[in-house]
């Protein structure tokens, strides 16, 4: 059943203090942003305050402080690329909480943006403590939650905010919310899921509670020598976690019980080493010679891929079938999204590398909905609860 939220529109926002839960959790180069995708992704909920005379508090963290200032972590990097994108001012303040914001947030001007600084500065918003979310919710008169890649995250900014002040989603939460809600509720068949991505460990999990859903996986990127491996296939040396190959033999007898398809490579392109300068070779995925490292399907794989692909009717895709970060490791993943782009599937993206990759590949645009959070579309998949979600919903 879809979630029925709050929606941005449902709440009086004019002239109003309202505190704003971003994903700005971008990658910075050399003092400045490299990717600003999740920055762009927040605008249209920005634009509409600033167009209501809000008074815009954004908040986000960035990477892993652990509760404490790390110079090369401070969000001002952020602020000046969003007021580029905005084209008008964005003041970045040098604490997220206090009576220094405090004061500086009670002198805003409607249609002003501010921008605290990063959240995880303070022990207190990982471990959504009362105190700190208290401390948050006192700058604001409403609270607006558009970070949907940490809504699988019982944090002070999202879970613990969202239950002190009116409260509702962001218009990118609510299209999360929408075309996921499509997929775990009411796909249309037939429905595939490709995994992909560098370690079996992180999609086991994904894969058994997807069992019940999909109709076929694809199954490629490192991920797939694990799955090899069990099958008593030689995979040179090749990722394999080794720690996984039980589970990964329980999935795949699971599947075939259930008479769920897996289809694995059958060849690989394959280098003594993953560098810009290796030479790849393309070899049979149940025979990688010794010393040699699997690195992207092959074309034999790309080309069964993307077949599938185009019989589909729901295609979902989370990690990238090879390291296309380099160029002759790349063939697999432009193969099956540029078939995916063509087929009359929707198609839905999962963040992070996936994304990145078919942005890079200037497919964006052509699929179906690229999600901006990994782990928190996965765990909305496979039917968990989404804390961050939970007060935003309407009762």
């Amino acid at each position: 059943m879809t979630e029925i939220l709050r929606g941005l529109r449902d709440l009086n926002v004019e002239r109003k203090r309202v505190l704003v839960r971003v994903d700005f959790n971008v990658p910075l180069q050399a003092g400045k942003v490299a990717n600003d995708k999740r920055i762009r992704e927040a605008l249209p909920t920005i634009n509409y305050l600033i167009e209501h005379r809000a008074k815009t508090i954004l908040t986000s963290h960035l990477g892993r402080p652990e509760g404490r200032v790390v110079e090369e972590l401070r969000l001002t990097p952020v602020a000046a690329r969003l007021s580029e994108l905005l084209a008008r001012p964005v003041r970045k303040l040098d604490d997220c909480i206090g009576p220094e914001v405090e004061q500086a947030v009670a002198r805003m001007s409607p249609g002003e943006v501010v921008l605290l600084e990063n959240l995880r500065f303070h022990e207190g918003e990982e471990a959504n403590d009362p105190e700190f979310a208290r401390a948050l919710a006192k700058l604001a008169e409403v609270y607006v939650d558009d970070a949907f890649g940490t809504a699988h995250r019982k944090h002070a900014s999202n879970y613990g905010v969202a239950r002190l002040l009116p409260s509702a989603a962001g218009l990118l939460m609510e299209q999360e919310i929408k075309n996921l809600s499509r997929l775990r509720d009411n796909p249309q068949r037939p429905f595939l899921a490709i995994v992909g991505g560098k370690k079996a460990e992180d999609k086991i999990g994904v894969l058994f509670d997807l069992l019940g859903k999909v109709d076929a996986f694809l199954i490629g990127g490192g991920v797939a020598f694990t799955f090899l491996k069990v099958q008593g296939h030689d995979v040179g040396r090749s990722i394999v976690d080794e720690s996984q190959l039980a589970e990964a033999k329980r999935f795949l007898d699971e599947a075939q019980r259930r008479g769920v398809t897996v289809v694995l490579p059958r060849d690989v392109r394959i280098a003594r080493e993953a560098s810009p300068q290796a030479e790849a070779a393309v070899a049979e995925a149940e025979r990688i010679p010794s010393g040699w490292i699997g690195l992207d399907i092959g074309p034999e794989t790309a080309a069964e891929f993307a077949r599938r692909v185009r019989e589909a009717r729901t295609v979902l895709w989370t990690g990238p079938l090879g390291a296309f970060e380099l160029p002759q490791f790349s063939g697999g993943t432009k193969a099956v999204a540029e078939a995916l782009a063509k087929a009359p599937a929707f198609s839905v993206i999962g963040g992070g590398e996936t994304a990145a990759a078919v942005e890079q590949l200037g497919l964006a645009k052509k699929m179906g909905f690229i999600s901006t959070g990994g782990g928190a579309m996965l765990h909305f998949l496979r039917g968990k609860e989404l804390p961050a979600v939970e007060p935003l919903r309407l009762q």
